[in-house]
């Protein structure tokens, strides 16, 4: 919060920050992956039926694919620069370098038809239950993640499928 303060004080006193260099070594995602630019994770509206086709083909391969439970940087609802690092799960391809994923929270949604329940699994080092929040759809580009956490397994995946399939219409499978 504070630098964001301190950020629009400068703005607006009209002085300039220089951004740092980037120090990130090859092959290790950039502290700002998913955050900012062509590779921000953005928060769209659900595609149409044929927009969007589910698929489960995870491979531990460095990219994201759908299955997969990987972790970005997901803006907050309010859409005003907030947001933090979270688990999504890529439900499928857009197109060659970004996914459709949904997000994960560890927050209890019982009783709440925008969430699926998905239990626990290695991506929380707490072991806490995470749920699957289906009502709201995100584009992941391939740099924009910052690691592959988890496989999801193929009876929970095929669960979220159908959850999906019957609420926006989308097929399932190659």
């Amino acid at each position: 919060m504070a630098s964001g303060l301190f950020a629009r004080i400068v703005s607006f006193l009209g002085g300039r920050r220089t951004a740092p260099a980037q120090t990130t070594p090859p092959g290790v995602p950039a502290v700002n992956a998913g955050r900012t630019s062509a590779t921000a994770t953005t928060a769209i509206a659900a595609p149409g039926r044929k927009g969007l086709r589910i698929t489960y083909a995870p491979s531990r391969d460095g990219a994201p694919d759908g299955g997969e439970i990987i972790w970005t940087w997901v803006p907050y609802a309010e859409n005003d620069g907030r947001g933090k690092d979270r688990p999504v799960l890529v439900i499928g391809r857009r197109d060659a370098s970004s996914v459709y994923a949904v997000k994960l929270t560890s927050k209890p949604k019982d009783r709440n038809r925008d969430f699926i329940l998905l239990g626990t699994g290695p991506w929380d080092d707490q072991g806490r239950p995470s749920w699957l929040d289906v009502d709201q759809i995100y584009v992941v580009h391939h740099d924009g993640m910052r690691r592959e956490a988890a496989a999801l397994d193929p009876d929970r995946f095929a669960r979220v499928a159908h959850v999906l399939h019957r609420r926006f219409g989308w097929a399932v499978g190659e």
